[in-house]
């Protein structure tokens, strides 16, 4: 998406008023959940990663014999 304006502070308070209006009808509810949801990911993203990494030692252990 290309938002161009003659003016940058024209652009700025157009994206600003938009972000403003936006963060008024996001909810408690909605930053826990999102909170709550990055921290998951980011746990099973660590988790998947670490096995990941055994996984391959295991491989290349068994090529190396």
């Amino acid at each position: 998406m290309s938002f161009q304006a003659s003016h940058p502070n024209l652009s700025v308070g157009v994206l600003g008023g938009t972000f403003l209006s936006a963060i008024t009808h996001i909810g408690s509810e909605d930053i826990i959940t999102t909170i709550v949801l990055a921290t998951l990911g980011a746990i099973v993203s660590f988790i998947a990663s670490i096995m990941m990494k055994q996984f391959v030692k295991t491989i290349k252990k068994q090529r190396k014999k």
